[in-house]
C-alpha cells in the first residue's frame, strides 16, 4: 500500500498567534531606502560557529541576497533564505540565515534585502522572524561547493541556508517518499547497499551503515506540500509520470540549491539536510536516465524457467469499510483485508500482476503474499490464474489446490496471506505428495505466536523424466519485534525467529516430505534476510548454492529499504540441482520504480490516476521477481529416485 497520508502542515516558524502578530506589521519596501547599506549584523555573526545562534532572542538588522524564496501560506516554508554578499571567511560559520516572513510574499531570488527581526531557533534551524523587509536592489552570489560524503554528521552545519552546488555525479538511492513529499535521497559513488547484503553482521555491517549515513542527502522540492501534483522530479527535468519514471541508480550532476536543515511538514520525513533547488537562485537538479527500464526479464537459459514473485497483498476481497460486503480470513471482517481498497484499484493491480507473470513466462511460479481465501472459483488465486490464462491461452497455467491435495482446510496457515504455486501443465506435472511445513516450531520460530508463514513443497516431473522439488517460503519480516530482542548487529528484528525456521526447514527437507526421494531441491521466496545474514548463511552452509549471488553477483538486489538495496527474495539450489541450473537473475521492474507509480488511487489527484499509472509490469510490487533457468537431467542420475518410484 502507498504509505502516503495527509497531515496538517506548518511553516518554519511559530504559532498562529505569532503569525497574526506578523501579519499586522506593515511592510516597508522601497527600492532606494536610505537605510539600505547602513551598518548591520551579518548573517555569519547571527549564525555563529555552534549548533545554535549566539544572538538567540535578540532583535537584529541584517542585509544580504535572497538565495531561496519559499514565501507564502503553508505548506510553503513561509520565508526566504538570505545570504551575506561577502561572508566572513570563517569556514566554521554559515553565511546565510532563514527569514520567517509569515504569510507574506515580499521578495524574489536575487533581491538584496535588509531585514529587521528577532532571532530564534526553530526545529534546529536559526531564523529571523521579520518585522520589516526593505528591498535594496539586486545581486547574485556564487554557490559554495560542497561534496558527499560528509566528514562528520555536523559537517553541513557551516553551510546552513547557503546557496550550494554539488559538482559531483550523485546516484538516486531512495524515492519512497517522492510521491508524498516531493523528495529523493542521493548518494555518491553509486546507490547505497544494505550493509548485511554485502558485509557480515556485527562490526563490518555497522561500519558500512555509519559510512552510508555520511553519504546521503535529500533533494527536496520547494515546499512542504504533501501528495503534490505535479511531482516535479522526473527524468530530464520533466515531472514524474508512468512514462517518465525516476529509477534507483539514475544520476544527477551539479545539483544547485539552498542547503537547509528542515522537515517535510511531517515527522514521517523529519529534520534532515536537504538541498532545495526549486525556488533557489540558479537552482538546478536534472536527473538523467542511467538505469533503463528492462522490458524483458534476464536471459537465464535452460529448458525450464522457475520464478518467484511477491504479489504485494493480492486480494480480490477489499477493505472497502462496508460491513455488508465480504471480509477476509481469518476474522471474516475488513480488518484482515489488504491490498486493493476497491474493485477499481484491484483491476489496476491485477493488470500489473498479469503483465509481470506474462513477461516472466515461467513454467513454475512461487507466489508470496496472495490472499489466503481458499481455492474456489471466487478465490484470489483462481481469479489470478483465470486472468493469466485469458491473457495467454486457455489452460496455460494451473495452480496447486493445497487444501484438496493435503486434505486439510487452510493448510497454509491462519494468516491473511499465504504462499502458492502456479505451473504450466503442458510442461510439467506435479508428482508425489504436496507437502506443507506448518508445525509450531517452524511457524513460531521459537516465539510465543505464529511469525513465519507455512512453507509449501511440491515435486514436478518434466517430459524427459527429470524432476525437481520447489519449496516456497515467506519468513517473518524485520518490520516488528519478536520475543527475543534484536541484537545490534545489523540483521534487524526477528533474526532468531528466521534462523530457527531455517533449521526446521532443513530438517524437514531431510525427511523427504514429498515422498519422491528427490534430491534436486529449489528453495524460493521471501526469506526477509539479506545475503550475509544468518538464515542465508545457514542454507549455504548446508550445501545450497545462492544462485543470485552466483549468477548476478554481489550487487544483486530485489528490494530497497531506507535507501539501501539488497536481496530478500532468494533462489537456492541443492547440490545436485545446482549443476543443472543454466542461470539466474532478477527482473528489476519494481524495486527501482517509485512507489507512487503503483496501482493505488488514494493520495493522488484525478489527473494522476491516469498519468501515474500504466497496466504494465513496472512497480507491480515492492519486490522484484526472481527467475531461474533449469536443464534437468534424465532419470538415473545420482540422488534421484528411479522413474518407476514416482508417486502422483
Amino acid at each position: 500500500m502507498n504509505a502516503s497520508q495527509k497531515f496538517p502542515t506548518r511553516g518554519l516558524a511559530g504559532s498562529l498567534a505569532a503569525t497574526s502578530l506578523l501579519a499586522a506589521i506593515p511592510l516597508a519596501a522601497q527600492a532606494a531606502d536610505p537605510a539600505c547599506g547602513q551598518s548591520y549584523t551579518s548573517a555569519p555573526a547571527i549564525q555563529g560557529s555552534g549548533q545554535t545562534s549566539p544572538m538567540a532572542n535578540r532583535t537584529v538588522t541584517t542585509e544580504g541576497v535572497v538565495v531561496g524564496d519559499y514565501e507564502g501560506r503553508s505548506p510553503a516554508l513561509r520565508g526566504f533564505y538570505l545570504q551575506d554578499r561577502n561572508g566572513d571567511g570563517d569556514p566554521a560559520t554559515s553565511d546565510a540565515v532563514f527569514v520567517f516572513n509569515g504569510d507574506r510574499d515580499s521578495v524574489k531570488p536575487g533581491d538584496v534585502v535588509r531585514v529587521n527581526g528577532r532571532v530564534s531557533e526553530f526545529q534546529g534551524q536559526t531564523q529571523i522572524s521579520a518585522s520589516t523587509v526593505l528591498i535594496c536592489g539586486s545581486a547574485t552570489v556564487e554557490p559554495t561547493v560542497v561534496h558527499l560524503p560528509m566528514t562528520d554528521p555536523q559537517a553541513f552545519e557551516r553551510f546552513e541556508g547557503m546557496l550550494v552546488t554539488l559538482p559531483q555525479t550523485l546516484h538516486l538511492t531512495e524515492h519512497f517518499q517522492l510521491g508524498r513529499f516531493g523528495q529523493v535521497v542521493v548518494s555518491a559513488h553509486g546507490r547505497q547497499r544494505q550493509p548485511t547484503a554485502v558485509a557480515l553482521p556485527g562490526e563490518p555491517a555497522l561500519a558500512l551503515q555509519a559510512q552510508n549515513a555520511l553519504n546521503r542527502l535529500i533533494i527536496d522540492d520547494g515546499d512542504n506540500a504533501q501528495n503534490a501534483d505535479p511531482i516535479v522530479f522526473g527524468r530530464q527535468g520533466q515531472p514524474l509520470s508512468a512514462s517518465n519514471t525516476l529509477r534507483g541508480g539514475d544520476t544527477v550532476t551539479g545539483v544547485t540549491g539552498v542547503l537547509t536543515w528542515t522537515w517535510a511538514g511531517n515527522s514521517a520525513s523529519g529534520n534532515a539536510w536537504r538541498v532545495r533547488p526549486v525556488g533557489a537562485l540558479g537552482g538546478s537538479a536534472r536527473f538523467e536516465a542511467v538505469n533503463l527500464r528492462p522490458e524483458l526479464p534476464p536471459n537465464v537459459g535452460g529448458e525450464l524457467r522457475v520464478a518467484s514473485l511477491n504479489v504485494l497483498n493480492h486480494f480480490n476481497t477489499y477493505d472497502d469499510r462496508d460491513a455488508a460486503t465480504p471480509g477476509c480470513f481469518p476474522s471474516g471482517s475488513d480488518a484482515d483485508c489488504r491490498g486493493a481498497e476497491s474493485a477499481e484499484e484491484f483491476e489496476r493491480q491485477a493488470a500489473k500482476t498479469v503483465a509481470t507473470l506474462r513477461g516472466l513466462d515461467a513454467d513454475v511460479v512461487a507466489l508470496v503474499e496472495i490472499e489466503n481465501d481458499g481455492y474456489g472459483t471466487a478465490s484470489a488465486l483462481n481469479d489470478l490464474v483465470a486472468r493469466l490464462n485469458a491473457a495467454t491461452a486457455p489452460r496455460t497455467y494451473a495452480y496447486l489446490d493445497v487444501d484438496a491435495r493435503t486434505g486439510r482446510s487452510h493448510a497454509l496457515g491462519s494468516d491473511a496471506i499465504k504462499v502458492a504455486l502456479l505451473y504450466k501443465p503442458g510442461k510439467l506435472r506435479p508428482v508425489g505428495d504436496t507437502a506443507v511445513l506448518a508445525t509450531p516450531p517452524f511457524v513460531t520460530g521459537g516465539d510465543a505466536e505464529a511469525r513465519n508463514r507455512p512453507a509449501l513443497a511440491q515435486a514436478f516431473l518434466a517430459p524427459n523424466g527429470g524432476r525437481f522439488v520447489t519449496v516456497v517460503n515467506h519468513l517473518k519480516s524485520k518490520g516488528s519485534p519478536c520475543d527475543t530482542p534484536a541484537v545490534a548487529d545489523g540483521q534487524g528484528e526477528c533474526n532468531a525467529v528466521r534462523s530457527a525456521a531455517v533449521e526446521r526447514l532443513l530438517a524437514w527437507l531431510q525427511t523427504d516430505p514429498t515422498g519422491t526421494h528427490e534430491a534436486d531441491v529449489l528453495l524460493m521466496g521471501d526469506l526477509n534476510a539479506y545475503t550475509m545474514e544468518d538464515p542465508v548463511h545457514r542454507l549455504t552452509a548446508a550445501g545450497y548454492t545462492d544462485l543470485l549471488r552466483k549468477y548476478a553477483g554481489d550487487d544483486a538486489y530485489t528490494y530497497a529499504f531506507d535507501g539501501q538495496w539488497g536481496t530478500l527474495d532468494h533462489a537456492l539450489a541443492s547440490p545436485s540441482l545446482a549443476a543443472q541450473v543454466s542461470g539466474a537473475g532478477v527482473w528489476h521492474v519494481s524495486a527501482d520504480e517509485p512507489a507512487v507509480l503503483d496501482y493505488n488511487l488514494n493520495f493522488k489527484s484525478q489527473r494522476q490516476h491516469a498519468s501515474l499509472y500504466a497496466a504494465d509490469a513496472h512497480r507491480n510490487s515492492d519486490h522484484d521477481p526472481v527467475l531461474v533457468g533449469l536443464t534437468l537431467q534424465a532419470p538415473g542420475r545420482s540422488g534421484s529416485a528411479p522413474a518407476g518410484n514416482t508417486r502422483d
